[in-house]
């Protein structure tokens, strides 16, 4: 097990205009600093793999994986496995494991007057036909480099709730889609993140903690806001700093022997929360209830 952190605290590339002054160089570095060893990637990224090595081999740092946007209920398939490729030949040379994949099709994430809550879309039968499908296909191609796809349930998205994943995993081939657990994602739909890891540890093969501020979640709920309103606002923060009791998840997490990264991913305003500073208090609060 590793841990590593997401620029997304530092920089948000669904909305640029947070942390627009943090560069590339800086993120790194603090996340090496706070005592991370791994990143996912965002925009601001080399885009050449020998490039992108030599600034994170000087901080000690590896990739983890990046996000991959499917549209796999929306487009034909040819074109998501086409984008497809050329993330997972970036992934796989930069040493990753595991690709982290999420159906856009109808998506609301990225809107910013649209509430999270009351416009969320749910699939047609004929859309998870086409989703599960599209999956175990791509399963198949990200196997061909020995990598794994990790499905990221998503606020705003088609596959959110318990219900909803219940269903993916339930249509999907085990050695073809994964899952990846994100416990702020979770919560902040209602849903409860100990009860799901137990029922899919088997399947998790990434990680993504973040926490959650329970009177913005319920402001975000009260107010018919989007989900970027609620980022803007502050719902999400790092694990310890919010509601979500990480002692027990993180011991079923040890106790079912999970052998990949847990990556804090707590997208928020860097003007508001330092990314370096709260990225230490994110470490400090993981081996405080892990000794890792």
């Amino acid at each position: 097990m590793q841990l590593g952190i997401a620029p997304i605290a530092w920089t948000n590339d669904d909305m640029p205009e947070l942390g627009a002054e943090n560069t590339f160089e800086q993120t790194i570095s603090e996340m090496a600093l706070a005592g991370f060893k791994g990143t996912e990637i965002g925009n601001k990224y080399p885009k050449e793999p020998s490039v992108l090595k030599k600034y994170l081999d000087l901080r000690g740092l590896q990739v983890a994986s990046a996000w991959f946007s499917a549209f796999l209920t929306t487009k034909p398939y040819e074109e998501t496995e086409q984008a497809f490729i050329k993330h997972r030949d970036f992934l796989h040379a930069m040493g990753a494991k595991v690709i982290v994949v999420s159906e856009q099709g109808r998506s609301i994430q990225g809107q910013m007057e649209t509430p999270v809550f009351d416009q969320k879309p749910i699939f047609t039968d004929e859309e998870w036909h086409h989703l599960t499908t599209g999956l175990e296909k791509l399963g198949t191609v990200a196997a061909e480099k020995g990598m794994t796809l990790v499905y990221h349930h998503h606020m705003g998205t088609g596959v959110q709730t318990t219900t909803e994943i219940e269903r993916l995993m339930d249509n999907t081939d085990p050695s073809k889609v994964s899952l990846l657990y994100d416990t702020g994602h979770l919560v902040f739909s209602g849903e409860e993140p100990l009860t799901l890891y137990n029922q899919y540890k088997e399947r998790i093969k990434h990680i993504h903690f973040k926490d959650i501020r329970e009177n913005v979640a319920q402001e975000v709920t009260r107010q018919h806001d989007s989900f970027l309103t609620g980022v803007k606002k502050g719902v999400f923060t790092v694990p310890g700093d919010g509601m979500i009791d990480f002692r027990p998840i993180m011991s079923a997490i040890l106790e079912s022997d999970y052998r990949g990264w847990i990556v804090v991913e707590a997208e928020q305003d860097p003007a508001k929360a330092n990314p370096l500073e709260y990225a230490i208090k994110a470490r400090k609060y993981i081996k405080e209830i892990s000794g890792i």
